[in-house]
């Protein structure tokens, strides 16, 4: 099948709603990490791919047509060119916000999960993701590591792709640029919301106490 659509932007730039409003459009499956969780298949690709080997894009991506949000996101250059008629939806929001919903969601599950009771499989998935994310993504945890991060995929992100594949997208700008840009008709109703902090905390059993 191959990635039609590829999402170059960070966790909480409003990538589980693009995620639903990709699917609702006909883009579906779309990858996420919610699909490394809940996907069998998906863990293995991962691991090796932390652990230096190569892996076949296509098979990591077999079944699904769009793909946004982490770990996808950590490897959005190498997508572009495996997938070179595939989209490019950039997800993006102030730096600030993008700095608030992160640091009181993946920032701090990564500061504390060690303390959460996750299963084995799904600990083992996040081991994979301190490789994958915070050791080359990030290189920490702290708000400077973190915002120089983001700044630096926001600009590699314009510097490479061509203009004509790209599309800026903050979901609060609704359907149209989205559907504009993918060429499909405007649905009936409102864009879709989700991934709020209580969301999150959700699928690993709750927030953590501390601060």
């Amino acid at each position: 099948m191959g990635l039609k659509i590829i999402g170059s932007g960070f966790g909480r730039t409003g990538t589980m709603s693009t995620k639903m409003a990709l699917e609702e459009l006909g883009f579906g499956p779309c990858h996420h990490m919610v699909e490394v969780m809940g996907n069998p298949a998906q863990p293995p690709h991962w691991a090796a791919l932390a652990r230096g080997e190569d892996v076949d894009w296509e098979d990591v991506f077999d079944g699904y047509t769009s793909q946004v949000d982490f770990p996808g996101a950590s490897v959005w250059h190498e997508l572009s060119i495996a997938f070179p008629e595939a989209k490019i939806i950039h997800t993006e929001r102030p730096e600030d916000d993008w700095w608030a919903s992160y640091s009181a969601t993946i920032g701090k599950f990564f500061q504390h999960r060690k303390s959460l009771d996750l299963p084995p499989p799904v600990s083992e998935i996040f081991d994979t993701m301190d490789t994958l994310l915070l050791e080359r993504v990030f290189g920490g945890l702290d708000r400077d590591a973190s915002l120089a991060a983001y700044r630096r995929n926001n600009e590699k992100v314009r510097a490479t792709i061509p203009a004509d594949r790209l599309l800026i997208f903050n979901p609060v700008d609704g359907w149209d640029p989205l559907c504009r840009f993918l060429d499909v008709p405007v649905p009936e109703g409102n864009f879709p919301r989700s991934n709020a902090r209580d969301e999150f905390w959700a699928l690993f059993g709750g927030e953590p106490a501390m601060a």
